[in-house]
């Protein structure tokens, strides 16, 4: 008689246990998904090893990372120009829609030692659209970038900065680390060159990432003050990618 008493009570132990374990595996689902921001200094104290031989050592070098957004339809070839002649490394986020129509550009950014990120096939707000059109978007450009240059992009930069858990989970199914930006121009707000110099002047720093927009009329007109204010003030130079190094860009990962 005794053991049919204990019946219930273990029954209800045992679901409530159940449903412990039940709701620590949901948080710790939930959290795998979260998005998850790490400043470069962070990857790098993060990775194991040392940079290799010939390339930046962030750590020891005062580094900061140029990215443009847009369309390779844009005056990117000017802007490639600049950052020739102050031999100066750069990340290039590019539109999908308009690959296949400058191919030879987007051969030249990576021939040219340049980095070339996911921005999208058509701009959109990710955190605005469903699921397949997220994946879509940046799956179309990444096949695109893959196929012009013979390397799939490993970073992507959401339209707007605009990313959340949900875009994040997706990136990282894609293989893709987000990148946002520590400093912007504001250059789609205004054509003021000087403007847009004191800007990105203003918020420089170390391991430091600039988003600028080729499109807009005054931000080539700017760069080569950019360049030249900052190669006098004793940065170097590098593609985001190298910014992080010797650690990697994670899945999913925001960086800024």
């Amino acid at each position: 008689m005794k053991l049919v008493k204990r019946r219930p009570r273990f029954y209800v132990l045992l679901g409530v246990a159940v449903l412990v374990v039940a709701a620590l595996v949901t948080v710790a689902v939930i959290r795998s998904f979260a998005m998850v921001t790490v400043s470069p200094g962070q990857a790098r104290k993060q990775a194991k090893g040392a940079p290799v031989a010939g390339q930046v050592d962030c750590s020891r070098e005062k580094c900061i990372a140029l990215t443009f957004d847009g369309s390779p339809g844009e005056p990117t070839g000017k802007v490639m120009d600049l950052l020739a002649e102050y031999r100066a490394p750069a990340t290039f986020f590019l539109e999908g829609r308009d690959l296949h129509s400058h191919p030879d550009v987007v051969r030249r950014i990576a021939a040219e030692g340049h980095a070339i990120g996911d921005h999208t096939w058509t701009h959109p707000r990710l955190t605005e659209v469903p699921d397949a059109q997220v994946r879509d978007e940046l799956g179309r450009t990444a096949d695109a970038i893959e196929e012009l240059t013979g390397r799939r992009p490993t970073l992507m930069r959401p339209p707007e900065g605009r990313t959340d858990d949900r875009v994040s989970a997706i990136s990282r199914e894609l293989g893709m680390a987000q990148v946002l930006w520590t400093v912007t121009a504001q250059d789609y707000a205004t054509d003021d060159t000087a403007l847009i110099t004191r800007r990105v002047l203003d918020g420089a720093a170390r391991d430091g990432i600039v988003l600028l927009h080729p499109l807009h009329e005054g931000t080539v007109p700017a760069l080569p003050a950019v360049l030249k204010a900052l190669s006098d003030q004793g940065y170097t130079f590098v593609t985001v990618d190298q910014l992080l190094a010797p650690g990697t860009a994670q899945p999913g990962t925001i960086y800024r």
